[in-house]
């Protein structure tokens, strides 16, 4: 008898042709930090696709004045089951019976058994993140793809952020009819700033698993210090409005409160500029990252962000100006914005200097931080400063910045057609790079990776 592997391997063609051509579905879970999200997430053969569901809840740490770790584990064992019941009743109607049992799920409805298409894989975050919120999410996922015999795919929690562009693209192909034009856009090599609560980091994204860190954090990322700062300027009853604990977008709304689209900003001569305030009663000085940075310039740190030394001004000026009123807090948020998001800027701007640079042409900006709108205006408006009119900025829609389980799916969809599973013993992992130079390998460096047979020739 023929060994199954040289009958793949003879056939390889058309598995592969198949596999090319037809709807990809996957259900996706995400509980990589306090949000616990599910999504259902169909691909076409057109490359369009369509998000048949996706929800999030959010653990309340409000009590703790930032992300408990127990909170939110807890949270996630609370709301995942009843999270992706509801995304099983979601799934594409099976509306003929299927030839092979195995093909669909028979759930119960409200008016009586309903036949459902059964997901071709099951895609969830693997890492990185809080190793017990990972936990809870992959055990569901293990569980889900044994008891549907499918496969599962653990994804990296980064590269779906860098890769929600591609998935907006394909959803908006959808919405608008452009189904010929939609091709993975945008097209590697593009330039990726990931900002978050966690991360801060200027990628090059070459391609679905080759991604460079071009700047990393050395302390904090800069959604920590705008919420810090929040916790900090923000009055009383601004911070006791907040749903959860991530206030850095109180601290927006409260430093633009007319919500305009054009924000007042001119880009500075130099990075290294100090912001001063002589309002009365709100005298303070904050010099910005690397204001003085030595005889060789600030290139010498052209591969590092560091956002402690703006938090540490900001809770100095409030311990010594406890009672600043409101005018003065305002001048106050606006201004360590602008500090932090300059220092984005600049980063960005060292890299299109370097050489092997000189063709990317899009700036993918994702992460909680991306649905900032004050980003949005200074990276642009220094971009143009610096003769890059022509560089895409490209933003993913809010509800699509922060953690959420469609871009897990669409990351799982995009390794899935590249050839990639996760096997079943596959663990959790709190520290998990994207680049394949680190030390772990990058994302295909850890252990689990499993190649499908029409993808091993």
């Amino acid at each position: 008898m023929r060994p199954l592997c040289l009958f793949i391997r003879r056939s390889n063609l058309s598995i592969l042709r198949h596999v090319q051509r037809r709807h990809l579905l996957t259900l996706a879970i995400e509980t990589s930090c306090d949000d616990t999200s599910v999504a259902v997430l169909e691909r076409h053969e057109n490359k369009s696709a369509t998000l048949h569901f996706h929800s999030k809840i959010t653990s309340d740490n409000r009590i703790y004045g930032g992300v408990h770790p127990i909170a939110s584990h807890e949270s996630h064992q609370k709301n995942l089951a009843i999270l992706v019941d509801q995304a099983l009743h979601s799934l594409p109607v099976q509306k003929t019976a299927s030839e092979h049992v195995t093909d669909v799920l028979l759930l119960n409805g409200k008016n009586g058994t309903e036949i459902r298409k059964k997901p071709d894989f099951i895609t969830v975050t693997r890492g990185p993140g809080m190793r017990s919120s990972l936990n809870t999410g992959l055990d569901t996922a293990k569980g889900l793809a044994v008891a549907w015999q499918i496969p599962l795919l653990g994804v990296n929690h980064m590269q779906a952020h860098a890769l929600t562009p591609r998935l907006v693209s394909a959803l908006e192909s959808i919405e608008i009819g452009t189904f010929g034009k939609v091709l993975n856009d945008p097209a590697f090599p593009f330039l990726t700033l990931l900002v978050s609560g966690g991360h801060t980091m200027l990628v090059h994204s070459r391609s679905l698993c080759d991604h460079e860190i071009l700047a990393n954090t050395t302390d904090m990322a800069v959604g920590d210090m705008i919420d810090k700062t929040a916790r900090e300027v923000l009055p009383k009853k601004y911070l006791e409005s907040a749903s959860d604990v991530m206030y850095g977008k109180l601290l927006e709304s409260f430093a633009f409160p007319e919500q305009q689209q054009a924000h007042e900003y001119t880009p500075p001569s130099s990075f290294t500029r100090p912001r001063i305030s002589q309002l009365p009663g709100s005298e303070w000085t904050i010099n910005p990252p690397y204001c003085a940075p030595g005889p060789e310039g600030s290139i010498k740190f052209a591969d590092a962000f560091t956002f402690s030394g703006i938090g540490s001004s900001v809770k100095g000026i409030m311990n010594r100006r406890p009672e600043m009123d409101g005018i003065g807090r305002r001048v106050l948020a606006r201004e360590t914005m602008a500090l932090a998001f300059e220092h984005l800027a600049s980063r960005v701007l060292f890299a299109l200097e370097r050489p092997d640079i000189q063709d990317i042409r899009t700036l993918v900006v994702s992460g909680g931080v991306a649905s900032n709108q004050f980003l949005k205006t200074i990276l642009r408006k220094n971009l143009d400063a610096k003769g890059y009119k022509d560089m895409a900025l490209v933003f993913p829609p809010p509800k699509f910045c922060t953690d959420n389980a469609a871009m897990i799916a669409w990351t799982g969809i995009e390794m899935f057609e590249a050839g990639w599973r996760t096997s079943l013993d596959a663990m959790a992992i709190k520290k998990w790079s994207i680049d394949q130079k680190a030390a772990d390998g990058g994302i295909l460096g850890i252990d689990g990776w499993k190649s499908a047979a029409v993808h091993q020739q």
